[in-house]
């Protein structure tokens, strides 16, 4: 992250008016339209030839892409198309499918950690930091909201604890089998 974006609480605040059409099913919302029109907004072509551009957003990041281009359209974004190329890696990043595996697009939009972590993770995917952050704080703060991170602490320490649970049982044996032999006549 290394430019300056915007303010974070606009953002936040424009999150939580997304309008209901865009937490549709992705059945029921067309996403690359969505995509065609946020470029055409920025003065821009989609990149690519758009028969392939279905592959791309299919599968989990369906769910999240339409709310994260409803995020875009804000004035400030518009105002820069030169973000164009980062837009698009953005709508494909694996970011975006991970935290769509971890959090339903209801909760990006109505909980406001969830809101705080969609907005930085797209910040972050832009090369942008939020109005008066520095970079440690804007990673920092996005570490401590990250879904995907802590699903796999939350992971890691139930292996842990499996394999924990595990070895107290192999030593308890362990020393039921010294008592044993200790106490039975040969």
């Amino acid at each position: 992250m290394t430019q300056a974006g915007p303010q974070l609480d606009r953002l936040l605040h424009r999150l939580a008016d997304c309008p209901s059409d865009f937490l549709l099913s992705p059945s029921e919302i067309h996403v690359i339209a969505l995509a065609c029109d946020h470029f055409r907004a920025l003065g821009l072509a989609v990149p690519g030839p758009l028969q392939s551009r279905s592959r791309e957003f299919t599968g989990e990041s369906q769910r999240i892409v339409p709310i994260v281009l409803w995020l875009l359209r804000d004035d400030w974004f518009v105002a820069r198309p030169e973000l164009g190329e980062a837009t698009w890696r953005l709508l494909q990043s694996d970011s975006l499918t991970q935290l769509a595996k971890l959090v339903a697009p209801e909760a990006v939009v109505n909980d406001s950690d969830r809101r705080e972590e969609l907005v930085r993770l797209c910040l972050k995917g832009l090369d942008l930091l939020p109005e008066g952050e520095s970079a440690a704080q804007a990673a920092d703060r996005l570490t401590t909201l990250d879904s995907v991170e802590r699903e796999r602490v939350i992971r890691q320490t139930r292996q842990a604890e499996a394999r924990a649970k595990e070895l107290r049982a192999a030593m308890a044996r362990q020393r039921a089998e010294e008592a044993a032999a200790r106490y039975s006549p040969e």
